[in-house]
This record gives C-alpha cells, sequence and structure tokens, in this order.
C-alpha cells in the first residue's frame, strides 16, 4: 500500500500594495515548478524592514488579494499575519503554519532581490531549517543568476540558495509603479486584475502618491 502523498505548500509573504500580475505569474510559476499543491498568499500586517507610507490598511490589501484570487483553487490569501498584529516576522509565519500542518513540506517564495537580504531576516538560520526557499528572477538572462558570494548568509546556504534559484519571466510592473499611476490618474488596466482596478476606484486608494513599498 502506498504511503499518503506529502502535500507541497507555497508560502508567497509579501505588502501587496497593491497585487499585481507579476505576483500572480510568479505563484504560478513557482506552483507549476515545485508541484505546488497550494500557494498561500501571506499579505504583511506592518513590515519590519519598509516605511509605512504609502501602505494601504491591511485589510485593503486583504481584500484586493482575496478578489485576485478568485477562480483558482491552488491560491488562497493567508490573513495570519494581520491576525497576529504588529511587525510581521516570517520565522513566526512559517512555525505557526508548520504547527497547523506538520506533514506538510513548506515553500517560501521570494524574488530574487530578496535573497540579498536575506541576512537582515530574523532568525534567518532556523527559518532556512524550517522552510525551503525557491527565489524567482524576473528575466532569463544567465548575467543576471545570483552568485554564492552575492549572499550574506553562513555556509552551507549561499550556495544552496543560489543553486534553487529559478529563472522567470521578465515582468516589467512593480506595486510602486501602479501606485504612480493611480496617483497621476493613469490606468492601470492589465497591470492588476480588473476585480482589483475596481476596487482601487472604487476605495479611492493611492491617490495620494506613489512611495516606493
Amino acid at each position: 500500500m502506498q504511503g499518503v502523498l506529502q502535500e507541497r505548500i507555497g508560502i508567497f509573504g509579501g505588502t501587496f500594495n497593491p497585487v499585481h500580475i507579476g505576483h500572480l505569474l510568479l505563484a504560478q510559476s513557482a506552483a507549476d515548478r515545485l508541484e505546488l499543491s497550494r500557494v498561500l498568499f501571506v499579505p504583511c500586517g506592518l513590515p519590519p524592514h519598509k516605511s509605512h507610507s504609502g501602505l494601504a490598511s491591511a485589510q485593503h490589501r486583504f481584500e484586493m488579494l482575496s478578489l485576485a484570487l478568485e477562480g483558482d483553487l491552488r491560491f488562497e490569501a493567508s490573513d495570519i499575519e494581520i491576525r497576529r498584529g504588529g511587525c510581521s516576522f516570517t520565522i513566526d509565519t512559517v512555525k505557526e503554519l508548520r504547527a497547523g500542518n506538520p506533514s506538510a513540506k513548506f515553500y517560501f517564495l521570494i524574488g530574487v532581490d530578496s535573497l540579498f537580504e536575506l541576512h537582515l531576516w530574523k532568525d534567518i538560520h532556523r527559518l532556512l531549517e524550517l522552510c525551503e526557499f525557491a527565489a524567482f528572477g524576473r528575466g532569463g538572462n544567465a548575467l543576471d543568476d545570483p552568485r554564492p558570494e552575492q549572499i550574506q548568509l553562513n555556509p552551507p546556504w549561499p550556495e544552496k540558495l543560489a543553486a534553487g534559484y529559478v529563472r522567470g519571466r521578465r515582468i516589467d510592473v512593480s506595486s510602486s509603479e501602479i501606485r504612480h499611476r493611480v496617483a497621476e490618474g493613469l490606468s492601470i488596466r492589465y497591470l492588476v486584475p480588473q476585480a482589483v482596478e475596481v476596487y482601487i476606484a472604487e476605495h479611492g486608494l493611492y491617490r495620494g502618491g506613489g512611495s516606493s513599498l
């Protein structure tokens, strides 16, 4: 008798201020490449390493995520960090998720730029033991691949993380660009799901400026 297959769950954290098509395509690539059964999108309450200026409320960001993920059974918005309150530390989130599903294998999804900031994360070496990190790039050029010496962590993590890098689609879209376009009265159609575009307009979000969160 064959054993039960281990569930493979992706954790995709961020401000999602707002969620855009780049986030969705990265999650789709991760689900395909890593054979994930689910991807949890986890909007932070308060990011510990970023300015909070221009940050839409946690409730707005969660609602936009929920709208963006409708219709894809692999994707789910989680309010775990919002409910916890205060600054959001990934180590706490991963511990809580593992406690709730101890038999699952967790993958933490990040953009390649975050590889070079991991040394700033709380309890990063413990975190690396609790879940597998998967870094995704924005282009297909080998010259953009991260090198171990660029990752400021103790061995063997720089080599492991660089080896696990996945080249992604080149998508030149960012949340800061979307906020800037909204502030300037420009269209954001095709940069975000239509439901998110409507939500931003109905709630008057990002009209005060486009900060670089």
